[in-house]
C-alpha cells in the first residue's frame, strides 16, 4: 500500500528537483528569467563584438539569437506567443570585459508561465513550482479582476458560514418563484 510522502520527504524531493533544475539551466548557452507578464534572456558574447555582429530575429512565435557566422545560441519556436512590437534587444557590457545580448520578450498571454524560452530547449522548468511575485488587483485586466474579486468574496462568505454569490443567486431566484406562486407549498422541499 503506497502512502503520500511526508512533508519532510516532499521538501527533500522538491529541493533535489530545484538543484537538478538549476544545474540543467546552467548548461544552457543563455540565462533567462520571467514574470507572469514578460521574459528576459541574456546571451553572453565576446567583449569585442558590436551590434552589427549580432543577429536577432524575433517574430510572434520564433526567436533566433546568434553571432553572425556562428551557430545560434537560441533558434526555435517560442514556447508561447509574444508581442513583437513590445519586445526588444540590446547589446550590453558586463563586468569583466564581456558583453551580453539582452532580450526582453513581452508575453501575449500575461497569465501563463513558460517552462522554457523555446520549445526545442534541452531543459525545461517545472512551472507548477514557480513562486509568483505578489501582484495588486489593479494590475489585472477588468475581466480577470472581476473574477478574482468574486472568488475573494465567495471565500470570505464561506469562512463566515454565509452563502456564496452563486448560492445567494439561487436562493433569490427561489424566493422570487415562491412569491410568484403562493399557491405552492415549499415547506417540505429539499434543495442541494
Amino acid at each position: 500500500m503506497s502512502s503520500s510522502p511526508t512533508p519532510s520527504e516532499r521538501e527533500r524531493k522538491d529541493a533535489e528537483a530545484r538543484a537538478r533544475e538549476k544545474e540543467e539551466q546552467a548548461k544552457l548557452p543563455y540565462k533567462w528569467t520571467q514574470t507572469i507578464k514578460d521574459l528576459d534572456v541574456a546571451v553572453p558574447v565576446a567583449g569585442n563584438l558590436r551590434g552589427q555582429d549580432i543577429e536577432v530575429v524575433m517574430t510572434k512565435t520564433k526567436l533566433k539569437v546568434a553571432v553572425k557566422g556562428q551557430d545560434a545560441a537560441i533558434d526555435g519556436d517560442l514556447t508561447h506567443a509574444i508581442l513583437v512590437d513590445e519586445s526588444t534587444w540590446t547589446l550590453e557590457s558586463t563586468p569583466g570585459g564581456g558583453k551580453e545580448v539582452s532580450i526582453h520578450l513581452d508575453k501575449s498571454n500575461k497569465m501563463e508561465w513558460w517552462d522554457a524560452v523555446v520549445t526545442n530547449a534541452e531543459y525545461k522548468i517545472d512551472t507548477s513550482k514557480v513562486q509568483p511575485e505578489n501582484s495588486k488587483l489593479g494590475d489585472l485586466d477588468g475581466e480577470t479582476r472581476g473574477m478574482v474579486e468574486k472568488m475573494m468574496y465567495d471565500q470570505r462568505q464561506k469562512e463566515m458560514g454565509k452563502p456564496t454569490s452563486e448560492e445567494q443567486g439561487k436562493m433569490d431566484m427561489l424566493k422570487k418563484f415562491q412569491a410568484q406562486h403562493p399557491e405552492m407549498d415549499f415547506s417540505n422541499a429539499k434543495f442541494n
